[in-house]
């Protein structure tokens, strides 16, 4: 270990707010270790802020009609304001449209490309003339290849999920004009990623106690082999490549997003009055670097960071990369597009952040994806914080101060059940920081709660309400043990519910608490101690039942806005009709592809001729029932292969509302013209 640790969380985008998914990746988590870090009074730093940059912005952005800036300072600042609220302790929390982040970014390209790192090429992308900007894949939709739906994304169809280039799409059309782009040429810096490998893998052959889904994931890129990697685009909004003669293109956000974790923390140095402390974390050996991440950043943080930090030089790599995977929500995956989700920042309107760091921290998908449910949630602050951690320190410190004028008793002999529950304090706390150390946060946090257990069980057996009666002297002594366990549950839980363990060492009259104050004596005979409140409240069932109505009406509604008919496309000139050769068509045979799941292969008599048509309609239409049908052909399509097998042509369809197909069919004869 080294003398110092950099903590980092992924940037989060700033075209949104902040869910459950985000937080149990990235974000408490590293919370939750860096907080511990600090009560063992470590030098630890905890660095974040919005990555600014990138397609998604500028999509947010055209949406509302207003300017990627807009958005960028709206959501930052919502972000920034609920991590605050919710207790993320970030030491900084930067933005990667900042000027230093800008500068930072810039001397990263300029130092590799004066090294020749970089490999300059021409590559062809689609470009829209009326625009005058080439377009990145989802600024292009068409007509998906696989499903024919109409609507489709150049980087995937969301109607069927295949992943596609714009090439792929069908008669692609440009999202700012509506007009058809053409292809041009523009050139690229990429960065080549196969030059490092050998590089990247005796340093990865370095690294211990990584996770096995970070190093399974790694590992199946390493063996496929790593290619090049496009550094720049060409776009208007993001760090401008810093050289001559390249106006319009920008650092690629994976190129300049991570660099912000750099920049941030020049940025944090500065306000502590010491520009060059960020040096001591990020360029001197001591220092372990830190990300916690999601699965989706795996590859950017293990090997695409490391390359570019590798290739800059002086520079520290990560010294553990503890990547989660994803959180579903009530059995669902959580999608903000289906209105399937729950925002924190409306979270922390009904709710106190404790309860949901606890009950999300016995879940965290460390290894595989887990799930979150609003009965989970209940459960575990019913069952676990209010009836045996709340219930054990209300329990103790209510006698003491009810019994004792609310000071700690004595402690006389000890018998060897005392010494037993007392022992638990040292033995838990070891194990809970080995928990920590691993990055086993699911299992630091039962092991913490496995004291207030065994504290609740204690009491209980002890019956002191019995023994201040019978054996005035035993009863002290089994108080004392209590108040004992109490101040060490104040500080072993604190870097998991915060807010309730700095009120619990208020009643405990505790001023000042590390780690190595949880010890088998923290609190002398004499000490004060106040009754104080509650610390956890039972959730009823009507206030659960309220947060999952809520989740499916948003959900409803959600759905309610995109099953919208879709808004009339740009105004066409009759010339630009007319160039459309629809026939009427009857379908004579139709039989699914063995290696598709969405395309049938369908025989369409179009009166002049039988044509063969792929038609991506498997999931929605049996082709057993399809022989018979008239239809409407596009006839003069220019033919391309689907899986082999010629197309020519195109079979109309309408989407109805709620996502069902339906042909266009005329009553007429087979190749009869449709005008």
């Amino acid at each position: 270990m080294g003398k110092r640790t950099l903590v980092t969380s992924a940037l989060p985008y700033a075209n949104g707010p902040i869910h459950l998914g985000h937080l149990a990746g990235a974000y408490l988590p590293a919370d939750f270790y860096v907080r511990y870090k600090r009560m063992r009074s470590e030098d630890v730093i905890f660095i974040c802020g919005s990555d600014e940059h990138g397609v998604p912005i500028t999509i947010a952005a055209d949406k509302e009609g207003i300017n990627p800036q807009e958005i960028v300072d709206r959501f930052h600042e919502l972000n920034k304001k609920t991590f605050e609220e919710f207790g993320i302790s970030f030491d900084y929390f930067g933005r990667t449209s900042s000027p230093e982040h800008h500068k930072t970014s810039q001397d990263f390209f300029k130092v590799l490309n004066d090294k020749g790192v970089f490999k300059k090429k021409a590559e062809t992308q689609l470009y829209d003339v009326k625009a005058g900007m080439f377009l990145p894949d989802r600024y292009v939709k068409g007509t998906c290849p696989h499903c024919s739906y109409a609507e489709a994304f150049g980087d995937q169809c969301e109607k069927c999920g295949t992943s596609l280039s714009p090439s792929d799409l069908i008669e692609p059309r440009s999202m700012v004009t509506g007009e058809k782009p053409i292809y041009r040429e523009t050139e690229q810096w990429f960065l080549p990623l196969g030059d490092f490998q050998e590089k990247l893998q005796t340093w990865l052959d370095t690294t211990e106690n990584w996770k096995p889904n970070v190093v399974g994931q790694v590992k199946s890129w390493l063996t496929l082999g790593l290619g090049d990697r496009a550094v720049t685009r060409d776009l208007t909004w993001g760090v401008p490549v810093p050289l001559e003669n390249t106006e319009g293109k920008v650092l690629y956000v994976w190129f300049d997003a991570p660099i912000g974790y750099i920049s941030a923390t020049k940025e944090w140095a500065q306000l502590k009055g010491d520009p060059d402390l960020w040096q001591k974390y990020w360029r001197d050996e001591e220092s372990d670097l830190i990300h916690f991440i999601g699965k989706d950043n795996i590859v950017f943080h293990c090997i695409m960071f490391p390359v570019v930090l590798m290739s800059y030089g002086g520079y520290v790599l990560p010294k553990n990369v503890p990547a989660n995977e994803f959180l579903n929500l009530e059995g669902h995956k959580l999608s903000t597009s289906r209105g399937w989700a729950v925002w924190l920042h409306e979270y922390l309107e009904e709710f106190e952040p404790d309860l949901l760091r606890y009950v999300l921290g016995t879940g965290l998908p460390e290894t595989k994806d887990a799930d979150f449910s609003w009965k989970y949630f209940q459960d575990h602050v019913n069952g676990e914080l209010a009836d045996i951690l709340g219930n054990f320190v209300y329990r103790t410190i209510s006698f003491t101060h009810r019994y004792y004028d609310g000071k700690v008793p004595a402690a006389s002999d000890f018998t060897d059940q005392d010494r037993k529950v007392l022992g638990e304090i040292t033995r838990l706390k070891n194990e809970v920081e080995s928990c920590y150390e691993k990055f086993l946060f699911r299992e630091a946090i039962q092991k913490s709660m496995s004291l207030a257990r065994a504290g609740n069980k204690y009491f209980t057996e002890m019956e002191p309400w019995h023994l201040r009666k019978s054996d005035v002297s035993r009863c002290g002594t089994v108080l004392n043990t209590c108040c004992q366990i109490t101040a060490a549950l104040s500080i072993l839980f604190d870097p998991i519910t915060p807010d309730a363990c700095k009120k619990l060492r208020s009643y405990l009259h505790i001023e000042k608490a590390g780690w190595q104050d949880i010890n088998e004596q923290t609190l002398a005979p004499g000490h004060s101690v106040e009754k104080g409140e509650i610390l956890f409240v039972k959730l009823d069932d009507e206030v659960i039942e309220a947060q999952r109505n809520k989740l499916e009406e948003q959900s409803r509604q959600q759905e309610e806005v995109t099953q919208q008919p879709d808004p009339i496309k740009n105004t066409i000139t009759f010339e630009d009709f007319n160039k459309l050769d629809l026939r009427v068509g009857e379908i004579l045979s139709a039989e699914p592809i063995p290696k598709s799941d969405k395309l049938i292969k369908v025989t369409v008599d179009i009166g002049v001729e039988k044509r063969t048509i792929m038609a991506g309609i498997a999931k929605h239409i049996n082709p057993k029932e399809l022989s018979g049908k008239k239809v409407t052909v596009v006839a003069n399509l220019k033919p391309r292969k689907m899986m082999g097998i010629p197309s020519e042509g195109m079979i109309l369809m309408a989407e109805t509302p709620d996502g069902q197909l339906k042909f266009l069919s005329a009553d007429a004869v087979n190749g009869s013209v449709i005008t």
